[in-house]
């Protein structure tokens, strides 16, 4: 690929701990851009996890894919970031969100004001990256007299927000490096999304690079509706929570909300359309797939990285994806 249009690979989440390396090696080898640490509560670590794909690779940029503002202490991840960079620097991202509210919730952790949750821990740590000294007493998170003690010393590590709503996408065009958009985005919502994003750049008078990255469930087979029928149950698992800014876009919220409290996962899984699954995953024959990234990029998506559902058989799926689908791009 060329940096204009970067392709990466999403892993952690649901990929078992000791398949992480290989297949970021195997990434690595055959093209791929980026590799994204998906810490989906309750799955596999996203700092751990990052650490291990670095030390597995030599060259590949690596992303916090992402981890939750309220999860840790702003000076905790700040101090795991600053770590990565003064070994691996120039090759992370650190992407921070709120996380998904019911995984949340489930920690005790869901703060009354998720915009100040979110505005404190990436100022903050932003600030202690720089070095910064910070005696804050905020709204969520407090700081005495912290400093690191080895705060970044070469290029910034970027700092991306992970953002669905309106107010939070705006936050992140605000004080975010970049946004992470989560899977089942629709083209439409890319396009929503960064004129909510270019309205906080404005409010902030933004005018350095904010690059957006799509996350987008991916499926790819021969068979093009085996490929479709594998993404199924894992849309249906992400929208078994019910509805947020992405299916609002995309005009689903109302129907996808009458099958959740029809009976959660398995009448989501029963009962979505095949459209939802065509319009909001990557998945199908390698040709089809190739021209879902493609329409991502024309939708405004800066990079977009692949989330395979087949996790057991990831390795598989990058050699396949690096042999057919990506010279197509």
């Amino acid at each position: 690929m060329t940096a204009e249009h970067p392709i990466g690979l999403v892993l952690g989440s649901a990929v078992a701990p000791r398949l992480v390396q290989g297949a970021a090696a195997t990434a690595e080898a055959c093209g791929f851009d980026e590799i994204w640490l998906a810490e989906d509560y309750f799955f596999t670590g996203g700092i751990s996890g990052a650490s291990l794909v670095l030390g597995a690779t030599s060259h590949i940029t690596v992303g916090l894919g992402v981890v939750s503002a309220v999860a840790r202490h702003p000076a905790l991840l700040a101090m795991e970031i600053s770590t990565l960079s003064q070994v691996y620097n120039n090759r992370l991202i650190a992407g921070i969100g709120l996380g998904v509210p019911a995984w949340v919730r489930q920690m005790g952790l869901h703060p009354p004001s998720p915009l100040a949750a979110l505005r404190e821990c990436v100022t903050s740590t932003k600030a202690l990256l720089r070095g910064e000294t910070l005696n804050i007493q905020g709204e969520v998170f407090s700081f005495d007299n912290v400093t690191l003690v080895y705060p970044e010393s070469g290029t910034p590590t970027p700092v991306r927000m992970g953002a669905l709503g309106p107010k939070m996408l705006q936050l992140s065009g605000e004080v975010g490096d970049g946004s992470v958009l989560s899977v089942s985005a629709g083209h439409d919502y890319v396009r929503w999304a960064k004129e909510r994003i270019e309205e906080g750049r404005q409010r902030g008078g933004r005018d350095d690079a904010h690059p957006v990255t799509v996350f987008a469930i991916y499926a790819v087979d021969e068979d093009g509706d085996a490929a479709r029928a594998s993404a199924r149950s894992t849309l249906a698992f992400y929208r078994q929570n019910g509805s947020n800014g992405l299916t609002d876009v995309y005009g689903i919220s109302d129907e996808l909300n009458a099958l959740v409290k029809k009976g959660g996962y398995e009448a989501v899984l029963q009962g979505m359309p095949d459209q939802w699954v065509e319009d909001l995953t990557i998945a199908g024959s390698p040709e089809e797939c190739a021209a879902k990234i493609s329409a991502f990029y024309a939708a405004g998506a800066d990079a977009v990285a692949l989330f395979p559902v087949a996790t057991d058989r990831i390795e598989e799926v990058v050699r396949l994806t690096a042999e057919k689908v990506l010279p197509r791009l």
